[in-house]
């Protein structure tokens, strides 16, 4: 399950970074999903992407782990985990989505 975890960490990764290239903004390859949410609330003011960061902080930290474990740890997700994480994935999205394409 680790690589299917990681795939949804990048695939959340690359979204991000694509709505910040829409809205003309510069970012760093190195930046996490949190980090780049931040900046995608700074200059967007969203509520909806504000709460996502704190509803979603749990989650968000296990993608971004499932990052780093993939490369130089052993661990393993279970169904349940890779199911609920595949869930917080496609809600950011949309919100993500709502939030810009306004």
């Amino acid at each position: 399950m680790i690589w299917q975890v990681f795939s949804l960490e990048q695939a959340l990764q690359l979204h991000l970074k694509a709505y910040l290239l829409k809205l003309g903004l510069e970012f760093t390859k190195k930046w996490s999903i949190r980090r780049l949410l931040e900046l995608i609330y700074k200059n967007t003011n969203s509520d909806e992407i504000r709460d996502t960061l704190a509803n979603y902080a749990v989650e968000l930290g296990s993608l971004e782990d499932a990052y780093i474990t993939s490369r130089y740890v052993a661990r393993e997700y279970c169904e349940e985990e890779a199911r609920k994480l595949l869930q917080t994935v496609r809600g950011v999205m949309g919100i993500v989505g709502r939030s810009i394409d306004r």
